[in-house]
């Protein structure tokens, strides 16, 4: 079964700049090292990389990486398509891990699925890469709130 892709279009011209200032404020950004690899409209790309603090045994991350990494990819996605000066904030988040990640750094891709005024409904899917291959080891399904200006 071939999936559909949704065009989306982005209701702010700077929705890649605003995402990338309003992250760099953040200090679990710059604990985990997060970057962003492609932003576009309804879709990001966001790469974590490996820190042995952040495993549970030696080359392998621990869930709670994963977890971050995914949601914030997933509520970028769904923060590029918000008006200007509005924000995202998460109220819901189902990871399901499907493989080990192991050392190297955690890539995920997130994907606006229903954009909505109120709340927006995404997916993430988390890579692991090892230097010469990519293997998926979580998915997750991520509800946004979409929040006017204060």
């Amino acid at each position: 079964m071939n999936t559909p892709t949704t065009e989306f279009e982005a209701r702010n011209p700077r929705f890649a700049e605003d995402l990338r200032t309003g992250l760099a404020t953040m200090p679990i950004v710059h604990a985990l090292g997060l970057r962003f690899v492609r932003i576009e409209p309804g879709e990001v790309e966001v790469e974590m990389p490996f820190a042995d603090q952040w495993s549970f045994r030696p080359g392998q991350f621990q869930a709670t990486p994963m977890f971050a990494v995914a949601d914030f990819a997933a509520v970028c996605a769904a923060g590029t398509l918000i008006p200007e000066g509005w924000s995202m904030s998460t109220v819901d988040v189902t990871l399901k891990i499907v493989g080990p990640a192991m050392a190297g750094p955690l890539r995920a891709v997130g994907r606006v699925l229903k954009s909505g005024k109120l709340l927006t409904v995404s997916e993430a899917s988390v890579y692991a890469f090892d230097g010469r291959s990519e293997s998926l080891c979580a998915t997750a399904l991520v509800t946004g709130r979409n929040l006017p200006p204060a």
